[in-house]
């Protein structure tokens, strides 16, 4: 199985708590992740718990199913979560993290280890189409920046 990686961050002139807050507050990803709507299936908080996000335009899309592996918080805001894509569209693992550097300042830093479908084929599908993913994951948290530091400002 060929495996894709997709990294970002983006540093974020809010405290760490208020955007972990944020970013692990699942409906409101669809703020900042276009065409995501996120739904917590159950205690999204821990280890075991269970999302899901509908990516798409209406009734046209695919399930994104994920099993939370990872949740750790720190004193200083500083936090990460794990998560393992069980969908039939997503496969693979990922993990968001809030580091703290400051009282007023943090970075967020997103990644996606996805398998490849279809061998061969799906290598070259991610060498011609994957700057894409990273370009929209590249704007999402450009998004997320400027959502949690409004969110700061009006505290």
């Amino acid at each position: 199985m060929r495996r894709a990686l997709v990294r970002s961050d983006v540093l974020v002139a809010a405290p760490a708590r208020l955007v972990w807050d944020y970013v692990t507050d699942w409906p409101r990803q669809g703020e900042w992740i276009p065409m995501t709507r996120v739904e917590a299936l159950d205690a999204a908080d821990r280890v075991g718990g269970l999302i899901r996000a509908w990516t798409g335009v209406g009734p046209v899309g695919f399930w994104d199913t994920m099993t939370i592996t990872a949740w750790e918080e720190q004193p200083d805001g500083s936090a990460r979560c794990e998560v393992l894509h069980t969908g039939r569209v997503v496969r693979g693992d990922g993990e968001f993290a809030v580091v703290a550097d400051g009282p007023d300042s943090c970075r967020f830093v997103w990644w996606e280890r996805l398998d490849l479908p279809f061998g061969r084929l799906g290598a070259l599908g991610w060498r011609l189409t994957g700057w894409s993913m990273r370009s929209g994951v590249d704007a999402a948290l450009r998004r997320l920046a400027q959502r949690a530091e409004a969110l700061h400002a009006a505290v």
